[in-house]
């Protein structure tokens, strides 16, 4: 499944909210350098899915705070 995820690295705190059908906010502590923040957030999607890291993967928007998600 294929899902759209706005990031909000640095944040204070991190959660995950889902603010429409199959799109996600996700904010991570993370900063975004040496793609630090893409890892926190496969992360965390990964434990609110309960699949494993490896199964979500980032298809587009590797370096933007918009990103499509793949999680099979």
């Amino acid at each position: 499944m294929k899902i759209s995820v706005k990031v909000k690295p640095g944040a204070r705190e991190e959660y995950i909210k889902e603010i429409g059908e199959g799109n996600f906010e996700v904010a991570v502590k993370e900063p975004p350098v040496q793609g630090k923040a893409n890892r926190a957030v496969a992360r965390a999607l990964a434990e609110y899915f309960h699949v494993s890291q490896s199964q979500v993967s980032i298809v587009s928007g590797y370096t933007s705070r918009n990103k499509v998600v793949e999680i099979t």
